[in-house]
Formats: structure tokens, C-alpha cells, sequence
């Protein structure tokens, strides 16, 4: 699954999933754009790999913002000259029962969950249309296929948002041989999972170890989702193997759902 001189924009590419996909994708020969709304953690990443011996640029950009959209676009071409390979990530979240669900919960998640996913995709599309190629991996997850341990509501919509868009999109884009597909995390070690598991245990009265072991329990194959986990099918997907697969929405979940 060699990606050799391919470059590849991951968002939210700071921390989690998003670090460990960019990191995946330097491995496998791609020169990567780490983008995250916190600079300082973009360029840890960048750094990373650059110690890897491949290129890397550390962009701070606001996905909800279009004009941070198109200049970490245009700094993307500045430098590379070519995306072939767009890994919308950044994504935000918190722990809220539906009636606990306020306004401002519903406008910040689906400013960069929704809104986020689909302008960098449109943005980032209008160059790959004029290079006649290129792979969009959207980060979707289960809570969007109808997860029963959806952080909210909000969330779930905002991710079934994207599992939409991916099918549309792929079908739309299909004849300038741009592949659209998304992956489906299911429970994933990250910082923003465990901020969530922190608020459950807090909220049954159990302690965090107790509270991952439920979490596991729930699980058919008894474990949580590394980041790395997700890195892997997002390589995959970016790669030649998987030049005739698009419109598809992958899980990563050790068995939760049944899709």
C-alpha cells in the first residue's frame, strides 16, 4: 500500500486519530499537511515526520472557517503543488443527554463536524478535479449509523451528516476519478473519548478503570480502537488497492454494529 510521493492533508491532524493517520501515511511514503485548530500541536506532528526523512507542513486552520479552508489550501499547493489525498478528521464533541442538547452544543459540532467535512471536501475537490485524481477519506462513526453510546445527539446527526455526503459526493465526483469514502470509528482511545468516559463514570459513581472495563465488555471482540486502528484503513483507502471502492462507509469497531 505504498503511498511514495503522495501528499496527503489530514485535519484536525494534532492529537488522536488524526495524529496517528498522519503519521500512518508519512510511513506508508505520503508528504503530509498536519492541519489542526491548535498550531502548536500541527507542528509536533509535522515534526515528527519531517524526523522520518518525509516531508511535512504544519498548517493552523479553523475548519469552520472558509477562509482558513482555502488558505490551508493554497499553502498546502504553495508547498506541495498537488493534494492527492484529503483525510477530513477535526471533529468536536461532548458527553449531553438529548434534553441536556443546548443551541450553541448543536451550532459548534455541526459548524466543524458538518460544515467542516463538506467545505474542505468542496475546496479541496476543486483541485483534484483539475489533476483528474484523488482520495477523500471522511471520519464519520458509528454514532451516525445509530450507536447506541452516542456522546449526543447532536453528534450523531452531525456524523450521519457525513455518511450522507460521502455516498453523494462519491457519486458526483466519480467522473473525475476522485474517490469518496468514509470511516466509521466506533470506541477510540483518544483524549476526546476519555474526557467522555470521564463524565460517564463520574455521572454512574464508579471509578475510570471500571468504566473502561464496561466499555470493553460491550465490545464482541472485547477491546477498544487504538488511533492506529483507524490510520490503518485510512492508508488502505488512500491506496491503489482501493482504487475501485467509493461511496463506501467503513466501521472500525471490534463488532459493535452490524451494518
Amino acid at each position: 500500500m505504498t503511498l511514495t510521493n503522495q501528499v496527503a492533508l489530514v485535519t484536525g491532524a494534532g492529537n488522536g486519530i488524526g495524529r496517528a493517520t498522519a503519521l500512518a501515511l508519512a510511513a506508508a511514503g505520503a508528504h503530509v499537511i498536519a492541519a489542526d485548530i491548535a498550531g502548536q500541536q500541527a507542528e509536533a506532528t509535522a515534526e515528527t515526520i519531517r524526523s522520518s526523512q518525509r516531508r511535512a507542513l504544519a498548517v493552523q486552520a479553523d475548519v469552520g472557517d472558509l477562509a482558513d479552508i482555502d488558505r490551508m489550501v493554497r499553502q498546502a499547493l504553495e508547498t506541495f503543488g498537488q493534494i492527492d489525498i484529503l483525510v477530513n478528521n477535526a471533529g468536536v464533541t461532548r458527553r449531553a443527554d438529548i434534553m441536556d442538547v443546548t443551541e450553541q452544543d448543536w451550532d459548534r459540532i455541526h459548524r466543524v463536524n458538518a460544515k467542516g467535512v463538506f467545505f474542505c471536501l468542496q475546496r479541496v475537490a476543486r483541485e483534484m478535479i483539475l489533476q483528474r485524481n484523488g482520495r477523500i477519506i471522511n471520519i464519520a462513526s458509528i454514532a451516525g449509523k445509530g450507536y447506541v453510546g452516542a456522546s449526543n445527539v447532536a453528534y450523531a446527526a452531525s456524523k450521519g451528516a457525513v455518511i450522507g455526503m460521502t455516498k453523494l459526493a462519491a457519486l458526483q465526483l466519480a467522473k473525475h476519478n476522485i474517490n469518496v469514502n468514509s470511516v466509521c470509528p466506533g470506541v477510540t482511545r483518544t483524549a476526546l473519548s476519555d474526557a467522555n468516559l470521564q463524565v460517564r463514570a463520574q455521572q454512574d459513581g464508579v471509578t475510570l478503570e471500571e468504566m473502561e472495563r464496561r466499555r470493553a465488555d460491550l465490545i464482541p471482540l472485547k477491546r477498544a480502537n487504538d488511533p492506529e486502528d483507524i490510520a490503518a484503513m485510512v492508508v488502505f483507502l488512500a491506496s491503489a488497492g482501493a482504487r475501485n471502492i467509493t461511496g463506501q462507509s467503513f466501521n472500525v469497531d471490534g463488532g459493535l454494529i452490524p451494518d
